[in-house]
């Protein structure tokens, strides 16, 4: 009698899957994933943006700033005062010293709060600074 038992014991110790590579194979994607996304960066606001014959769309922007039409400044997706823009860019050229800035302006944006927002980019340390556009 002990020799059918042994046996159905065999049996179910054999019949067991076994998870680990499965989960190795997850993970692995998951990482891969994570790397490879990429994220949009968005300053805040939607705009109007004017358009321009000569418009060519930026590879890679980093520094977002959105002017809206009534005058209001929005860097990573919070309003900030023109005082502080300096400041704020100054931030987010220390973590990413390639940056550039892209200023996205509303159509019925004021020129004054534009070159005060490209004033306070360029005594931050970013000259490269780029004004948004939509193709016509």
């Amino acid at each position: 009698m002990r020799a059918p038992l042994a046996k159905v014991f065999q049996e179910e110790e054999a019949e067991e899957i076994n998870m680990t590579p499965m989960l190795d194979v997850v993970f692995i994607m998951l990482i891969f994933f994570i790397v490879t996304a990429s994220f949009v960066k968005e300053a805040g606001i939607d705009v109007n943006r004017p358009e321009a014959a000569t418009a060519v769309k930026k590879q890679r922007t980093n520094i977002l700033v959105a002017i809206s039409d009534t005058g209001e400044i929005w860097i990573n997706k919070r309003q900030v005062d023109i005082r502080a823009v300096q400041a704020n860019i100054e931030r987010l050229k220390a973590e990413n010293p390639q940056g550039s800035v892209v200023i996205q302006a509303d159509k019925k944006a004021t020129t004054d709060t534009l070159i005060k927002v490209m004033d306070a980019s360029r005594a931050a340390g970013a000259f490269d600074v780029s004004i948004a556009a939509q193709e016509s």
